[in-house]
Formats: C-alpha cells, sequence, structure tokens
C-alpha cells in the first residue's frame, strides 16, 4: 500500500474540520462568541495541549515553535489561573449521583423500575433516605425542588416519582452547556485517539441512512431512544455495582462515559445545492 500524499491528507482533515466547526460556530454565534474571542480561545487551548503533550520539557520557546503561537500570549497564557466552576460540577454530581442510585440500588427499584417514594418516612426507601444515603450536606428539599424545576421529578401528595427521561433531561443553561462541555468533548477525545491511532480502542460506532420519509426516520428515531433508555439504565446499573465494589480500593482512579445520540434533518431543506459525504 502507498503512502497517502502528505498535501492531500491535509486537505482531506480540514475538510473534516470544516464539517466539525459548522454546528459549533452556530452556538458560538447563538452564545455570542465572536471569531476574535474564538481565536483566543483556540490559541489558549493550543498552549494548553502542547504544555501537557511535552511535559517537563515544556518551556515557552519549544510551545511557541510547536503550536505557532506568539511567544508573549504563550507565557501569558501559562502563568493564568485555571478556573473550574466548580459550583456547577458539584450540583451536577449531586443530582446525577440522586438519579442514578434511584435508577440502580435495589433498595428504590420495584419490578425493576424507580419506585414512586414518599417524600419522608425512616422506616423504608423515601426521597429523604435516599438524599440523605448520598449526602447530608445538602437538604432532600433542596435536590427536591431543583429535580422537579427540571421536569426531572413529579411530586403528587408527597409521592415522588422519576420521570421516564430523567436520565437525560435539563432545564438549567448551566447544566445544559456542562452535559454540552463533557459529553461531545469525551466523544471527540474517543474519535480523536481513534484516529491517531494504528489500534483503535474506544467504541465509537454510528449507522446512518438516507432517502427516507419523515414517518421512516420518526419510527427508527422511536426505537432508537427505546433501547438506548433501556440501555443507559443497564450500564447505570452495572456500573454503580462495580463502584460500591471498587471506590474503597487505591487503584479505583478510572472514569468512563457511556452516551448515545440520534441526529435527523431534511437534506433537501438544510444542505439543498451541497454535496453529501454520506451517500447510501
Amino acid at each position: 500500500m502507498t503512502a497517502r500524499d502528505p498535501i492531500s491528507q491535509s486537505r482531506l482533515f480540514e475538510r473534516a474540520l470544516r464539517r466539525l466547526l459548522r454546528p459549533l460556530v452556530r452556538a458560538l454565534i447563538a452564545q455570542g462568541v465572536s471569531a476574535p474571542a474564538l481565536y483566543r480561545i483556540v490559541k489558549q487551548t493550543y498552549v494548553e495541549v502542547a504544555s501537557d503533550d511535552l511535559g517537563t520539557a515544556a518551556t515557552d520557546s519549544r510551545v511557541t515553535v510547536l503550536t505557532g503561537v506568539h511567544r508573549r500570549d504563550v507565557k501569558e497564557f501559562r502563568t493564568r489561573d485555571q478556573e473550574e466552576d466548580g459550583e456547577t460540577q458539584r450540583k451536577v454530581s449531586i443530582l446525577l449521583t440522586v438519579v442514578g442510585r434511584w435508577m440502580s440500588d435495589p433498595v428504590y427499584l420495584e419490578d425493576g423500575q424507580p419506585r414512586v417514594l414518599p417524600r419522608f418516612g425512616q422506616d423504608g426507601p423515601s426521597f429523604e433516605t435516599l438524599v440523605q444515603s448520598i449526602s447530608r450536606d445538602i437538604r432532600p428539599r433542596t435536590v427536591l425542588d431543583e429535580l422537579t424545576r427540571q421536569g426531572i421529578t413529579g411530586v403528587d401528595e408527597d409521592q415522588v416519582s422519576l420521570m421516564s427521561e430523567g436520565l437525560v433531561g435539563s432545564a438549567d443553561t448551566d447544566q445544559k452547556l456542562h452535559f454540552f462541555a463533557h459529553n461531545l468533548g469525551d466523544h471527540m477525545q474517543a474519535a480523536v485517539e481513534n484516529l491517531l491511532s494504528n489500534d483503535p480502542q474506544h467504541l465509537e460506532r454510528a449507522v446512518f441512512y438516507n432517502h427516507l420519509n419523515a414517518a421512516s426516520v420518526e419510527d427508527v428515531e422511536s426505537e432508537a431512544r427505546r433501547l438506548s433508555l433501556d440501555a443507559l439504565r443497564q450500564i447505570n446499573a452495572l456500573a454503580a455495582g462495580k463502584q460500591a465494589k471498587d471506590k474503597t480500593e487505591a487503584s479505583a482512579t478510572h472514569r468512563f462515559r457511556f452516551g448515545v445520540f440520534f441526529y435527523k434533518e431534511d437534506e433537501d431543506a438544510e444542505t439543498k445545492g451541497k454535496t453529501s459525504d454520506d451517500d447510501r
């Protein structure tokens, strides 16, 4: 097999990059992020990634040579404190842990489905005992109010129900951005590592069909939602059981993220006059 022409390879990558950037630029425009602001974010990210890859050998000069970012900017980016949005992270973590335990702990299940829980109760499972089994530093009422506000739980005469789509729903903009960054970031990380590896290790598969009418796509989407929700519940239960066993071990330093997506569009309306890379 002959090696691909580096120029041809570069053009193919640029074409792929434009395809990746189009939906991201839509989000940037919607969020009021201008092109100059994006350029600065890109430069900063170049510096961060290059510094991580170079490790202890990462001098300002070497990072400049590797990235093309001016040495003055490299120095500024490398000395700036990087602050994480810890409050949003903590909030998301607590809510997900509550929902995850509700969906996986046999104490809170009935016939394999999340129980309808009384808000209070010491003699049996309740929403109060569920939250307190995770943390006593936060009031169950606070958690319930937030989950209900987002449509993840429903309350009827002090009986709390977990809604069918509770694992994926969020009405909170900060949380949407959190999941946007982490879900898409991990998906792209898996895709990039597979691209750069001769022996791809990460699960990353998709099914694509076109030349379908809207009703057919809706049928497929409905089945995909049913199957994916079942898969998420099963993986959640499996991981929760293993975490309960592993978490006290010194080697329990690993994490994973498993997700699904379904995208649809009317190609005639959205891409009329353009050629598609995918055709079947």
